[in-house]
């Protein structure tokens, strides 16, 4: 059975959802409705993240303005350092 909810958002989040709404050619209600349903399923607690996943999930993210040819020299560079 479907109840009527109210929800008081920020003008530019509505706006937004509803572009995605549209975008994905579902309705705004089925989306949020979609979203609390995934976030209040038993179905994520099917498995469980083990220590080491969790010790290295730090939440931070690589800069974007990294040199990757850069870090890559420095890492051989140490690791040559370290195995001679």
């Amino acid at each position: 059975m479907d109840s009527k909810l109210t929800l008081k958002l920020n003008e530019t989040v509505i706006e937004r959802a509803k572009r995605y709404a549209s975008n994905k050619k579902i309705s705004l209600s089925g989306l949020i409705e979609n979203y609390l349903d995934s976030l209040t399923s038993d179905q994520n607690n099917d498995f469980e993240i083990s220590p080491f996943v969790k010790s290295i999930s730090s939440g931070k993210s690589i800069p974007a303005n990294i040199d990757d040819k850069k870090a890559r020299e420095k890492y051989l560079d140490f690791l040559d350092k370290k195995y001679q």
